[in-house]
Formats: C-alpha cells, structure tokens, sequence
C-alpha cells in the first residue's frame, strides 16, 4: 500500500512557474514507477509524465514536452514536477499516481492514487 500526498499548487501568471511535490508513505517507494496526470474542468484525466523507478527513465506528453521535467528522490520518498513556462491551458487539478511498472503511461496501470492539487494559470 502506498499513500501519495500532492502539494505545491496554486495561482501563477502565465509564463510562470511552480514545483508540485508529491510524498509517499507505504513500502517499497523505489519500486514504484511515478507519474503525473491532470484534470481540467470537463474534461478526462491526462497522462502528462512519468519517471522509471529508479529515475532513468522519463516520458513526457507532448504538450509539456520542453517545459515540464520529472525528478523523483528515492531516499525522500518524493517526485517532483518543475512547471515552466505555464501556460493558461495548463489550469487542472494534478495528480500524482504510483505503478507496479517500470514506467506507464497508462492511467489503467496506476494502482495509487493521490487527493490532487489544483494548478491555475491566469493569463
């Protein structure tokens, strides 16, 4: 059992900038694969990036490609989401979620999930 617990959201302008945390308790935190996913008002949760569980492997969706970067540190039990560049578009609740896998891209492979913390960027 893993428990995620997102922080670090909030109100930016555009073009601006936030770290979203996300610390796990349970066992095991480095054999867990790590992504992150958003939800914007109306519309499905996205895959937006994950990390390999030992952090050598990192995949983005296109749409934050070049802006966003994971990190994770195992020895703290936290993945990290550096945002830049923000864009308007990227106003959502973000979630961060754990997988058994090496990495996943697939919201079906997630097996944790944490509350959520709501990113917005006015413009």
């Amino acid at each position: 059992q893993v428990q995620l617990v997102e922080s670090g959201g909030g109100l930016v302008q555009a073009g601006g900038s936030l770290r979203l945390s996300c610390a796990a308790s349970g066992r095991a935190f480095s054999r867990y694969a790590m992504g992150w996913f958003r939800q914007a008002p109306g519309k499905e949760r996205e895959f937006v990036t994950t990390i390999s569980w030992n952090g050598g492997s990192t995949y983005y969706t296109d749409s934050v490609k070049g802006r966003f970067t994971i990190s994770r540190d195992n020895a703290k039990n936290t993945v990290y989401l550096q945002m830049n560049s923000l864009k308007p578009e990227d106003t959502a609740v973000y979630y961060c979620a754990a997988s058994t896998r090496f990495i996943a891209s697939m919201r079906d492979n997630y097996d944790y999930w944490g509350q959520g913390t709501q990113v917005t960027v006015s413009s």
